[in-house]
Parts: structure tokens; sequence; C-alpha cells
């Protein structure tokens, strides 16, 4: 009998039999591949972010290495070294999950867990045999599988998706890609970086449409530079594989149909929960239409000791959030009181420059009717930007027009992904712009620019614009 069961390794899971390992539970893990770690590890965030570092030393060493005085000829790309390197940097990641289990005295078994009833997980191996366990607490941490549409077949090896795109033998010549979000824009600069031609069909009106819209308008303009075509309010209506071309059918907003050819396609339309083999069923777990377990704030499931956390319950698909709440499901079982607060929960896309973003948007202001001031910075303005070549983009600060209240930060360019936290730390604690504004930054940084956009917040009060 374990004192908590969790099923699947991803960020979410290993995090939460970590913690749960701390808090002086007996828990095992359950992960139906090989490895641990999850899509996060080993088919997402991990190995994505290794390819966008080696295709941007590629980019920057053909189109910038020469301003700075660095002179290289005979410049190409080893994609098969580059897939390699990448590889690498995945076995160190999830051999350091396998020695965290170790630590923690958490117990691994490898299989497909699924449920026989509410306390009782039959763990399925590769061979076929089969173990039963039992725990008095269990976290279904399942994820995601990449979404479609259903008249799409993916075949993996022309009509791809992520999984497929990162590990590729050749550099597409056109790589069409279904989906302006942050995998679809992440994936479509590592290749076209390299030389790919690469057209975005998008739905809606906008690049990362989660995001505030400035960003996106700011991102197409980045990835423009690139070579990149963008095909918004554009709904795709066939994907046709010929063989060594592959044909896509999207009509426009005034009705009328686009065709583009290219040699892969990549599907990058969303992710979906994964339940698949849960058998949820068995311990009276609800599970919705759309595929999520349904949880309370609590994160329990209809049946109060089981809870799901991460890709596989509503809100955000990301790493950081599974992760958080891993740590709160855990610590609830403990007795703890933690808290999350889902409107701080940053997002941020690895593109160059990068886009990162946390709290409101401007469109979510206005749709509450919240009464707000703005304020922007470009990154042209700044010394380090400039400095660095990275003179792409901006950041804006939506605060409350009464109280001076961060309401939102969003910024897109040189290491935002990191700048970010910045602005996560002032709202968690509630800061005004002015506080900001009032602190000092080094000189010369990127963070300059967020106390600027505060500046520009507060009476329009910006010093290097």
């Amino acid at each position: 009998m374990y004192d908590l069961i969790v099923i699947g390794s991803g960020p979410g899971g290993y995090v939460a039999a970590i913690r749960g390992a701390q808090l002086g539970m007996k828990t095992a893990i359950i992960e139906k591949y090989p490895t641990l770690g999850g899509t996060c590890l080993n088919v997402g965030c991990i190995p994505s972010k290794a390819l966008l570092d080696s295709s941007e030393h590629f980019h920057n060493a053909k189109h910038t290495f020469k301003t700075h005085g660095i002179n290289l000829s005979n410049l190409k790309v080893d994609l098969k070294q580059m897939i390699a390197r990448k590889e690498d940097v995945v076995k160190q990641n999830v051999d350091g999950i396998q020695y965290l289990m170790k630590k923690n005295k958490i117990d691994v078994l490898q299989g497909v867990g699924s449920f026989v009833d509410a306390n009782t997980i039959k763990v399925t191996k590769d061979d076929g045999s089969e173990e039963k366990i039992e725990g008095k607490n269990i976290i279904i941490a399942t994820g995601s599988k990449p979404a479609s549409l259903p008249f799409i077949k993916i075949d993996k090896e022309r009509v791809i998706t992520s999984t497929e795109a990162l590990k590729m033998k050749e550099i597409p010549k056109h790589l069409i890609i279904i989906g302006g979000g942050v995998i679809g824009m992440e994936l479509g600069s590592v290749y076209g970086r390299m030389g790919a031609k690469v057209s975005v069909v998008e739905y809606m009106d906008s690049l990362i449409p989660s995001m505030d819209k400035t960003m996106g308008k700011e991102l197409q303009k980045s990835l423009k530079k690139l070579g990149f075509d963008f095909y918004l309010k554009h709904k795709v209506t066939a994907v046709e594989n010929k063989g060594k071309e592959v044909t896509v059918t999207a009509e426009n907003s005034k009705g009328e149909n686009v065709e583009l050819k290219g040699d892969y396609v990549l599907v990058s339309i969303g992710r979906r929960p994964y339940t698949d083999g849960l058998n949820a069923e068995a311990a009276g777990v609800k599970v919705n239409e759309r595929g999520q377990v349904e949880v309370n704030d609590h994160l329990q499931t209809s049946v109060s000791h089981i809870y799901a956390i991460g890709d596989v319950v509503k809100g955000a698909m990301l790493a950081h959030k599974a992760e958080e709440e891993g740590v709160f499901v855990a610590e609830t079982i403990a007795g703890q009181k933690p808290h999350i607060n889902y409107l701080l929960i940053p997002g941020v896309v690895y593109t160059w420059p990068e886009v990162a973003s946390v709290g409101y948007t401007e469109e979510q202001l206005k749709e509450h009717g919240k009464k707000y001031k703005a304020g922007k910075f470009p990154f042209m303005a700044s010394g380090r930007a400039r400095a660095s070549m990275d003179t792409d983009g901006l950041v804006k600060v939506l605060a409350d027009a009464e109280t001076d209240e961060i309401l939102g930060v969003h910024m897109i360019g040189p290491r935002t992904a990191d700048m970010i936290a910045e602005a996560v730390v002032a709202m968690e604690y509630r800061a005004s712009a002015e506080d900001i504004a009032r602190m000092s930054h080094a000189h010369p940084t990127y963070t300059e620019a967020f106390k600027e956009a505060c500046l520009a917040a507060t009476e329009n009060r910006a010093l290097h614009i």
C-alpha cells in the first residue's frame, strides 16, 4: 500500500512524486514509456529549445557574425549532428529525473497504468505482464498528445506533428505549418533559420492568439524577416499527401480557396488531454466531453482521494503550470494549505525574439471594462539591445488607472523568457508601475526596458525615448 501513486512522469507527475516523498509519503510513479520526463523532456520543451539554440547559432553565424567582425566561409548545417546533440541534451535531463527518483526513494514502475478500482492500479508492461499496486492517494498526470483535424491523416513522414519535427532527416524546402501558435512558431523558426521556406496557415486573425495582440503583430514582423509567409484568417479544408509533395487547401474570410504546395506539413493546432487506457470510469472518475479529467479547486476529481494535474485538466498546457499543481496536490494531501494564482503563471514563446507574458492582456481588460493605462518601451532604444544587435520588439506594461497596480506585462525581445520572472515577482507582491520605476536596474541590461515601460505607464516618464 502506497501513500501516493502518480500516473505519468512528466513535469507535473515527477514533481508531485518528489514533493510527496519529501513530505514523508511512500511514493510510486508509473510511466508507460522507457524514459521518464513525459512530453516536456522527451519530445517537447527540452529538445525544441536545444534545436532552437542550435539553429539560432547558425543563423547568427550566417547573418550577423560579419558585422561583429567574425568572418566565416563554407558555412553549412550538419543536421545529423544537430539532432544528435539534441538527443544528448534530452538524455542528460532524463537521466537527471531518474537520479531524483532514486534520491527520493520513489518506486518507478514502467508500463501503462490503469484503474482497477478507486485504490488499485494495474501496471501493464510492454511484454504483456501485469502488476497491481494500491494507493491511499492517486494523482493522474497523464498529460496530452498533439491534436489534429478529422480530415487530416498524420502519416508521420510528410504530414507530421511536433514529435516528428524534432527528428527530421533533412531541412524542408517548403514547410507548411497549420496553426500559428507557440509550437508552430518555435519549430518553424528552427527550420526557417536553416533555409526552409515557411508558410503559416492560421484560423484566427493573429499569431499566438492566446497572448496580447501586440505580441502577435510584433512576432509576425520579426518572422517575416526570416522569410515566413502568413495566411491569417484562413480555414484549412484539405490536406493531401502526394508522395514527395503535400497540398494544403485553405479558405480565406471571403470564401476564396488558397492552395499551398510543400514537401512537409506540420500540424500544430494545439494538444488534447491524454487519458487513453486509463480506465478512469472503473474508479468513478469523471472525464468531460473535451477529454479533460474534471476537478474542483483543490484539483480533486469526483473521487476525493484521486487528483488530476497538468495538461489533463483545464487551464494552460504549460510544464511549469503542471509543476505548480504537482506541488499543490502533494502539499494538500499532507494537510498543508498551498495556493496557486493561475493569472500569474507566465507564458513564453521561445522564438527569437522571445515572447513572454503574464497577467491580463489589453484585450481582456477592455472586455472586462477595467480602466487601465499602458506604457511601452521598444528595444530599439535599449543600449544593451543595440550592443547585441537584438533591437526587435518591446515591453508593454498595463497598470490600473487609479491604483497603478500592475495588471499585465507583455514582452517581445531578447531574453524575455528570463525577464518575465521580474514581472511575476512584482505582480505576486502587487507592485505598482511606480514601484518598478523607482528600482535601480543595472545598466546596460535588457531588464531596463521593463523599468522604462513602467516609467512610460506612470505619466509617460520614460527617460530613453
